[in-house]
């Protein structure tokens, strides 16, 4: 993982994790009575949008301050209004016959023992957290590769986390590891409580499998921590009063020396307060070095890297600045080249382009001499993501969101490359990889194939199928078909029709149209058991949204949408909903929206903007208050992404498209579907809270469930997860093809 998204990482989430987590299952929305369009021969003609309004509330009882004490984490007042909108939702959800069903086919899929089990690389042994209903906190485990490559893997326990939490009494959420190269017997170990993002980071040995007595051991707090030898540490958590940013992240970094009291851990600068983050890192050369890297993230998309010497002795040197845009992302080193990817034109390459230079150059004056094109996508393409081995860097690249693999090489002077053999019109992604060896591991799949890992030998080209997942889901019957809608300003906005061969068009099927439009983050076509089970088998349709905001057309698509220029993500989704009427696959009675975070805020925004086109909305662990999300947990540090609330011009815009402001009492929406996490520490839980409130207020129904250990994902646990897929399914039946009400 390069420095930047270790950030990155720290900052979201996964996004990746909480997507899987809150939207990858096909996740049922909820409406309530709307205006609906009748069928006709045009039915978008008879539901254009009516110009939005701002409103102001005067009532007691509905102005914004009034709702401030929802904001009370665990206040007494904010949770006695959950138990009430929990209890309320829960007694129908679950009271449908169902939800049983959707829960034990949700359980069983979550638990099975036929998952694939994704695996690092480490020393000629293979790595994997598991979870099943054994395991339903989860278990790191290891094997030989030739072991995990055969049918029966003799797994040996590195660590139990059910044990753990027991044994300690807590309820410990695993978070990942970091281990010291090559040996990868010491590792940092991080714990959360209950899902947050903030951990606990606790020295542990592999050999022992014990936590390190007088080890490394951290308080809890959000940050990172990188080995720099088996007795040194780059951390940068929260030190106290004044080292956390105004984002909740840290702005200053330390060296850390075992036995050393942390306060007197040598600092390695700081940020502003006002900074998203200062992260403390390492950086690994092909010769062994091992460097001290720190990346000051001055917003989420704009950072400055700097290089911290290190003597033999230990002497850390004067910082350097790496001369590199600010919106670009600083790789892993392949064969004396570090990689750079760019978001923005840089000394004659464009932003989207992968380059190369030599770590040397850097070294010798503080300036980059020899800038080297990796690769550069065209019109319709884009870079997914790149892992480094040892003979070759793995590129899986995207071309209309469908994407392959690509072998790139550095033969001293240019890069070669050579397109990989994995099967085609879904998506190859690169999935564990490592600098000091050959052996990488890539996945296949697409809507209606299957997940396949692969290993792959970048020296010897040697290609295995390694583990597959099995068919959860008949699909013989099922087709996946691309199409393209045109948004308002014209935008050719792609998006994917996964549905029974035989469906009618006739305007009568519940259809689950997802989105997240965000962050740069693709959206590729997937796999999933749950939904296919759950959703799919069920009669249902599902649709995928391709919109501006993610990076499924490199950084100009993310870019598009930026701050002020956002309300395109929003009409992007619209053109795609009217594009599903006008295909007469589905009519407003039977389409439902789905999104979580900020896909959350693209679904409230939906509610608000569009209630016409839509009889359900999945709104999760979502952001809904646009003029307080900057003061709110994590919140300050996407202000790169939405703008900034306090400015004149990007605070009015978000006023305008902020979903908890744009209510109106008069307006018929969809029985929408509120989910979040008590625990939720990146996303605050009163953005859901306050908007399910003014909703309240104003009379208008909808469903709330709030986990109180879910974390971000919503779901500390399998169960918890096969829960939520339960709740959220039955949902989406009732609304969408039952059509009813929560009342």
């Amino acid at each position: 993982m390069t420095l930047k998204q270790i950030s990155k990482f720290a900052i979201l989430l996964s996004t990746t994790a909480m997507m899987a987590a809150c939207s990858d299952n096909g996740a049922v929305q909820d409406t309530a009575d709307m205006v609906k369009a009748a069928a006709s021969a045009d039915p978008i003609k008879e539901m254009k949008a009516k110009p939005y309004k701002m409103i102001s509330y005067e009532t007691a009882g509905q102005t914004d301050a009034d709702h401030l004490y929802l904001e009370e984490v665990l206040g007494e007042a904010a949770l006695d209004e959950v138990k009430v909108w929990n209890k309320r939702s829960l007694d129908v959800l679950k009271a449908d016959p169902r939800y049983q069903t959707f829960y034990d086919d949700a359980l069983e899929i979550l638990q099975s023992k036929d998952k694939i089990p994704y695996v690092s690389y480490r020393n000629n042994e293979v790595h994997n957290f598991w979870q099943d209903e054994t395991h339903v906190r989860g278990v790191w485990r290891k094997s030989t590769l030739e072991s995990y490559l055969s049918d029966n893997t003799a797994w040996e326990t590195v660590l139990d986390f059910d044990k753990l939490s027991k044994d300690e009494g807590k309820n410990w959420v695993y978070k990942g590891n970091s281990c010291l190269a090559p040996a990868y017997e010491q590792c940092i170990v991080n714990l959360s409580d209950g899902g947050k993002d903030a951990v606990v980071r606790r020295e542990f040995n592999t050999k022992t499998k014990q936590f390190v007595d007088g080890g490394f051991v951290t308080p809890e707090s959000k940050g990172t921590m990188s080995w720099v030898d088996k007795d040194t540490v780059v951390i940068g958590i929260d030190f106290g009063d004044g080292t956390m940013t105004d984002s909740g992240y840290p702005r200053e970094a330390r060296l850390w020396t075992r036995g050393q009291d942390l306060s007197d851990a040598v600092s390695l600068g700081q940020g502003e307060t006002s900074d998203v983050g200062y992260w403390g890192g390492t950086f690994d050369l092909s010769d062994g070095r091992r460097e001290i890297v720190v990346s000051r993230s001055v917003d989420f998309y704009n950072s400055e890297v700097f290089h911290f010497p290190r003597s033999a002795d230990g002497t850390i040197g004067e910082r350097r600045k790496f001369p590199i845009p600010m919106k670009s992302n600083l790789g892993s080193e392949f064969k004396g080249q570090v990689l750079l990817s760019l978001n923005e034109d840089w000394r004659g390459f464009k932003s989207g382009d992968l380059v190369s230079f030599a770590f040397e150059d850097f070294n010798a004056d503080g300036e980059i001499k020899d800038i080297h094109l990796v690769y550069s996508p065209d019109a319709k393409s884009s870079m997914n993501g790149y892992g480094v081995t040892k003979s070759k860097v793995l590129l899986s690249i995207s071309t209309d969101v469908k994407s392959a693999a690509y072998a790139f090489d550095w033969d001293g002077k240019k890069w070669a490359s050579e397109k990989l053999d994995f099967p085609a019109n879904g998506t190859v992604s690169i999935g564990a990889t490592n600098d000091k060896e050959d052996v990488a591991f890539i996945n296949s799949e697409s809507f209606l194939s299957p997940d396949t890992l692969w290993t792959y030998n970048t020296a010897s080209g040697e290609k295995a199928k390694a583990k597959s997942l099995p068919d959860w889901f008949d699909a013989s019957n099922m087709v996946s078909e691309q199409f393209f809608a045109t948004s308002a300003d014209g935008t050719k906005v792609p998006y994917f029709v996964v549905r029974a061969k035989e469906t009618k068009m006739d305007g009568t099927n519940p259809t689950l149209l997802y989105g997240y439009g965000g962050f740069e983050v693709s959206l590729n076509p997937s796999y999933s058991a749950t939904r296919g089970k759950l959703w799919l088998e069920n009669g249902g349709v599902y649709v995928l949204a391709n919109i501006r905001g993610g990076g499924e057309y490199g950084p100009k698509w993310h870019q598009a949408g930026l701050k002020t220029d956002r309300q395109r993500i929003y009409d992007d989704f619209i053109a795609v909903a009217e594009g599903l009427i006008a295909k007469k696959i589905t009519s407003p009675d039977h389409l439902g929206v789905e999104g979580g975070s900020n896909g959350g805020l693209l679904t409230g925004v939906m509610t608000t903007q569009r209630p016409d086109l839509f009889n359900a909305a999945i709104i999760a662990v979502p952001l809904l208050d646009m003029q307080r999300f900057h003061t709110l947990l994590a919140g300050a540090s996407w202000m790169g992404e939405y703008g900034n609330p306090e400015d004149p011009i990007e605070g009015k815009f978000l006023r305008k498209i902020s979903p908890y402001h744009n209510l109106d009492p008069q307006g018929e929406y969809p029985e929408v579907f509120l989910i979040t996490s008590t625990k939720d520490d990146r996303v605050h839980p009163g953005h859901a809270r306050k908007f399910a409130k003014r909703m309240e207020d104003q009379g208008h129904a909808f469903y709330y469930y709030e986990n109180i250990d879910g974390g971000h994902s919503a779901a500390a646990n399998l169960k918890e997860t096969a829960n939520r897929l339960a709740l959220q399914h039955v949902y989406l039946m009732r609304k969408l093809k039952d059509q009813t009400s929560l009342n």
